[in-house]
């Protein structure tokens, strides 16, 4: 059965990279793997709760280039177990992922759960979609209440993907997932401080002692 991502990452180059560092019989017969070309549940639930994810593409030139997606959680879309697709949104108008696409369509996406030190990156071949080439997708990846110019819509195909280890994953926490932690020792707070103004009253002396 073919690995299918490290059939792709792996080259010539790579094969040797992996003989001089002694890993090359990790991946010469790997065994326990699986096809990794349709997405699960488990990656489902992983893309539907990501707010970022950050882009490869390649130039005419041979330079790479990756850019940085984000939106509401869940707006890169999971259309089928073998397509994504998301609302492109004007930034800085460089259009270089864009262009790159436009003249190589093959794409890797990564996409990090700090928190959890998860990350998982994606094989896929990308086509640019004008915003009434596909109503219905459009309407399915759009959010309304997201304030941002659209200017296209991505639909991926995916190829293959893969899950890292967690090694050297630092944890870090967006603004309102400390806030959700910090919540309740808020709440105890606000209740100690409440508590100790009571009593502080009950003891302050009265007027004529």
């Amino acid at each position: 059965m073919s690995y299918g991502f490290m059939d792709i990452a792996v080259t010539p180059s790579v094969r040797a990279a992996q003989a001089e560092m002694g890993a090359d019989h990790i991946w010469t017969d790997f065994e326990g793997h699986r096809e990794f070309g349709r997405f699960t549940e488990n990656e489902a639930a992983f893309i539907a709760e990501r707010d970022s994810f950050y882009i490869a593409s390649v130039s005419e030139t041979g330079w790479p280039y990756v850019q940085h997606r984000g939106g509401p959680p869940g707006f890169l879309k999971m259309i089928d177990d073998r397509t994504l697709a998301f609302a492109d949104y004007r930034g800085n108008r460089q259009y270089i992922s864009t262009g790159n696409i436009a003249a190589n369509d093959r794409v890797c996406l990564f996409l990090m759960d700090y928190p959890r030190r998860a990350r998982l990156k994606i094989y896929a071949h990308v086509e640019k979609l004008a915003l009434d080439a596909d109503p219905a997708l459009t309407d399915q990846v759009t959010d309304v209440a997201y304030r941002a110019k659209l200017e296209r819509i991505f639909r991926l195909r995916l190829e293959a993907f893969d899950w890292n280890c967690q090694q050297h994953i630092t944890p870090r926490f967006t603004e309102a997932e400390v806030a959700r932690a910090v919540h309740p020792l808020r709440e105890r707070l606000a209740k100690l401080e409440a508590e100790n103004a009571a009593l502080r009253a009950r003891l302050a002396p009265t007027d004529g002692q």
